[in-house]
């Protein structure tokens, strides 16, 4: 292997696209390689569930488990005196449903099933447990954590592993269906700490306290992080930013960069809330499935998502933002999996991609020649060298792309960093739908449709190899990560 480093002073280069034929343009992914912008957690790839399973594929994994139903579930521990009833619809109840309630066999059982995937739980507590609603849809009063409690002595009194305890669901700022006020929230996430502190004051490690899981309200989100001081391990916040399920224009805002760059503002807004208060809490999109009520069928759940979702892990990473959890592993239209065979549906691949080629060290990086490429670039995840993301939303351009760094290079040796390109092979991963149907819940890699066998396992995800000094073709609609394990950069050692 031909090792070097660069030593690097920063300064921006633009470039204009060339037209090289007909449909194809020439740009350039620019990397600053001098310090890491962000990082991510290794298990950054998080998926919410609905009582089911992990996949092994992705292990370490956490797993979300709640939702909006999570505010009115009661857990049926012995200090609990209700009857244990389950949830039923009923349109005059808040969310649709009567309170439900969770057997401990039930929880028994399910915390078995996540001890032999070896994921890592993430459990959402009822915040709404003894408050009183009024009619301008405000919860009002403390939060009663009696039963809470009672749950999380259960829980470890029979030595199932939690790895946070996240209070409520989207109840931040103006909610939806009911709300609670900041500052009454910073103090019930105070309650929760005490708790866990106490209750696991011999355990270590601890698990984490996490809230508040709702939509980003920067008001809301300041005065609740101000004042939950050293309470809180992680904040969350919720992204459905494509709009409802029903919209018959999910395709467009989804091609569309300018639309796709809207959400950089809050994770823009959330950083530096974080960046200026006191607190040690790191951020997390604790849900996102991009279109609300399930998203659309053969959108939401086909490779045209796969767009939005890397896109969206992508710029998430740039703005520091530690896990991101999708709506959801299985369910709805919005599924890793399909729910009905349980076959990976096209996200399902792009995110496994992600988890073993983007390493936790996120680099600065921007594309010049058309502003239908998106394109990030972490230190990859296992060499010394990088992976680059591109994502190319054009229909009937094709993209050369070279690679260069935003900074002036000094070597140990006189040789230029084209030269020194020549010298690495790459490993690249295509990604495309099948039939070129955008619409299609099959992908292609490489050329190869991706498909379970016959028991159920995981196909090979194989690279193509090319020499790193010739451009890297990104044909329309498609997405491609590019793995140069041999190129060490500063921010990467």
């Amino acid at each position: 292997m031909c090792f070097w480093m660069c030593a690097l002073s920063y300064s921006f280069i633009s470039v204009s696209s060339r037209i090289v034929g007909v449909g194809v343009v020439e740009g350039t992914v620019y990397i600053d390689g001098k310090a890491a912008i962000g990082r991510i957690d290794d298990d950054f790839v998080c998926a919410t569930i609905d009582w089911w399973p992990p996949e092994k594929s992705f292990s370490p994994l956490k797993l979300r488990l709640g939702g909006s139903l999570q505010d009115k579930v009661i857990y049926d521990t012995e200090e609990d005196q209700h009857p244990c009833i389950p949830f039923a619809k009923n349109t005059s109840e808040l969310f649709g449903f009567t309170q439900g309630c969770l057997p401990m066999n039930r929880w028994d059982e399910l915390n078995n099933f996540f001890e032999k995937s070896g994921a890592k739980i993430i459990f959402g507590l009822n915040a709404l447990y003894g408050r009183s609603i009024r009619s301008d849809g405000s919860a009002i009063g403390a939060w009663d954590y009696t039963n809470a409690e009672s749950l999380i002595r259960y829980t470890v009194r029979n030595n199932h592993t939690i790895h946070g305890w996240e209070l409520g669901n989207e109840l931040s700022g103006n909610g939806v269906g009911t709300r609670v006020a900041a500052d009454q929230y910073a103090l019930d996430t105070i309650s929760l700490q005490r708790i866990v502190q106490n209750i696991y004051k011999e355990i270590e490690p601890k698990p984490l306290i996490i809230a508040p899981g709702g939509f980003f309200d920067a008001n809301w989100f300041k005065e609740f992080l101000d004042k939950a001081t050293t309470s809180l391990d992680v904040i969350t916040h919720h992204i459905y930013n494509l709009g409802p399920g029903v919209d018959q224009h999910l395709v467009e805002k989804i091609l569309d960069p300018s639309y796709l760059d809207g959400e950089a503002d809050t994770f823009r807004r959330l950083h530096n809330i974080i960046r200026t208060s006191a607190t040690s809490a790191t951020a997390w999109v604790g849900e996102a499935g991009g279109a609300y009520n399930s998203g659309h069928n053969l959108v939401t759940n086909a490779f045209v998502f796969s767009f939005w979702y890397l896109d969206q892990l992508g710029m998430a990473a740039a703005y520091d933002t530690k896990t991101y959890c999708r709506q959801s592993f299985i369910g709805g239209n919005y599924g890793l999996l399909n729910t009905t065979t349980f076959q990976p549906n096209p996200d399902y691949y792009s995110a496994l991609l992600w988890h073993r080629l983007m390493g936790r060290k996120v680099l600065s990086t921007s594309f010049s020649g058309t502003k239908k490429i998106r394109a990030y670039t972490h230190c990859a995840k296992h060499s010394k060298g990088i992976t680059i993301l591109l994502i190319n939303l054009d229909n009937s351009t094709t993209i050369q792309a070279k690679v260069g760094f935003n900074s002036s290079w000094s070597f140990g040796h006189k040789r230029n960093i084209f030269q020194l390109l020549q010298v690495y092979e790459r490993e690249e991963y295509h990604l495309t739908a099948k039939d070129g149907n955008l619409h299609s819940q099959k992908v292609v890699l490489n050329g190869n449709i991706l498909t379970v066998n016959s028991s159920g396992e995981i196909p090979p995800l194989e690279p193509l190899y090319a020499n790193s000094s010739n451009p890297i073709k990104v044909d329309p609609f498609s997405i491609v990560f590019v793995h140069i394990p041999d190129l060490l950069l500063p921010a990467c050692m």
